[in-house]
């Protein structure tokens, strides 16, 4: 026969090779890791309070400023605004980790604002934040104009 065939081998395959789907594994999982490293360094950094027991409260510092002039630190008139600055130190004294909340109409002058934010800094109040009321998401159909 000239164009014979092997009687041993009759077309099926008597093992398999592992080499290919173990590289493929290999790389599949080196992917896998790298992936993981960037998700999980993604991740926002945070100052979250710490407590060793729930009965530890956070002292808040609250600066109010209104369209009128007036100011209220903790809910108590002040004179104006540079009487907030010895205030901020004797708070600062009693907690070192004191937290300064500004909250200020919409219609107070920025530069009054950035001015109290400025006396709060020199006061040694390094943790500062501004008050805001949430919005309410529009709903589909107010979202959509025309319809």
């Amino acid at each position: 026969m000239a164009g014979g065939s092997n009687d041993d081998d009759n077309g099926l395959i008597a093992g398999i090779n592992v080499t290919p789907l173990v590289d493929v594994t290999l790389v599949l999982l080196i992917i896998f890791m790298v992936t993981a490293k960037i998700i999980v360094s993604q991740g926002m950094p945070m100052d979250l309070p710490k407590a060793a027991s729930g009965e530890s409260l956070q002292t808040v510092f609250s600066v109010e400023l209104s369209i009128d002039g007036k100011a209220r630190v903790d809910s108590n008139v002040i004179a104006n605004d540079e009487a907030i600055t010895p205030l901020a130190k004797d708070a600062k004294a009693k907690n070192k980790d004191l937290r300064a909340v500004i909250r200020a109409d919409r219609k107070v002058e920025h530069g009054r604002v950035i001015h109290v934010l400025d006396l709060l800094k020199r006061a040694g109040v390094a943790k500062i934040a501004f008050a805001v009321s949430p919005v309410a998401e529009p709903t589909p159909v107010e979202a959509a104009p025309g319809k």
